[in-house]
């Protein structure tokens, strides 16, 4: 009964984990900063426009005849927002890499935090993608802007490994059905 009264002893220098040890604060300082546009960003032309509308209006017709007029107003609001992103250029934030991990817009991802990353190229824009172990968001993608891949990447790799993912089944799809159905013509 008495043990149950009983002060615990305090824990010698010795007994305390490396874990329970408290760590000293990093000094956060800025390896590397650029502003870029938030996404990549390509004029379109009236072919274009053409052909979203005709398979919108393709599909609407079809739903049309199955009285799906919920999946209409899906079709419509899908033709809107393409024709948003396709018209108005994005804005530009920045991005910095810290000691302490990549700050991009308000938001902090620490080292601990991402998995791997590697570049890739869209309409002439390189991509920095970089993947998280968060739920949200699984992957960063930072436009590099005029920064040099090459001083990007010699900073990335002394905190992540370069590594780039095995396609998976969507994205060979999305691959196979925007070479079969192009929206425009290449340039």
């Amino acid at each position: 009964m008495t043990a149950l009264f009983r002060k615990p002893s305090p824990l010698k220098k010795e007994e305390v984990k490396e874990s329970e040890a408290p760590k000293a604060p990093v000094k956060v300082e800025t390896l590397l900063s650029w502003q870029a546009p938030v996404r990549p960003f390509k004029k379109r032309d009236r072919e274009y426009y053409t052909t979203i509308g005709a398979i919108g209006f393709l599909l609407a017709v079809i739903l049309l005849f199955l009285k799906e007029w919920l999946l209409i107003a899906v079709i419509a609001a899908l033709m809107f927002v393409a024709y948003v992103l396709a018209t108005v250029e994005p804005e530009k934030t920045s991005h910095e890499i810290t000691t302490v991990g990549i700050l991009t817009g308000d938001k902090t991802y620490k080292w601990e935090d991402l998995k791997r990353f590697w570049f890739e190229t869209k309409w002439s824009d390189k991509i920095l993608h970089v993947d998280t172990k968060l739920s949200f968001p699984g992957r960063l993608m930072l436009l590099l802007g005029d920064t040099s891949e090459e001083e990007v990447k010699k900073i990335l790799e002394q905190h992540v490994q370069e590594e780039i993912p095995e396609a998976t089944f969507m994205d060979r799809s999305a691959k196979w059905l925007s070479e079969k159905v192009p929206l425009e013509k290449e340039s």
